[in-house]
């Protein structure tokens, strides 16, 4: 349900959402491109906000950063921009 509604953010701010799987089962929920840059995005619903597939697809693909949207407050840290749900819009 969460997804849905942060896919309806991003589609709403004109972002195409794409969604990567490897082949060892990671999953990434949104990839969008901005600025000819990919950036990943998670979305966690539940106050557990470990993102192992976000560190698997940053390992591989070394993306300038990526986004984690979860139920903790705005902040930076090791290439993460953690984004509270309600300020899906902003991305």
């Amino acid at each position: 349900m969460v997804e849905n509604y942060v896919c309806g953010q991003l589609t709403a701010s004109a972002h195409r959402c794409f969604y990567w799987a490897s082949e060892r089962g990671a999953e990434v929920d949104f990839i969008i491109q901005r600025n000819g840059q990919i950036i990943p995005i998670e979305v966690k619903s539940a106050d557990n906000t470990k993102a192992k597939s976000l560190n698997i697809y940053m390992d591989a693909h070394k993306p300038a950063y990526a986004i984690k949207l979860s139920t903790r407050n705005f902040r930076f840290e090791n290439n993460r921009k953690t984004v509270p749900l309600y300020a899906a819009f902003c991305i």
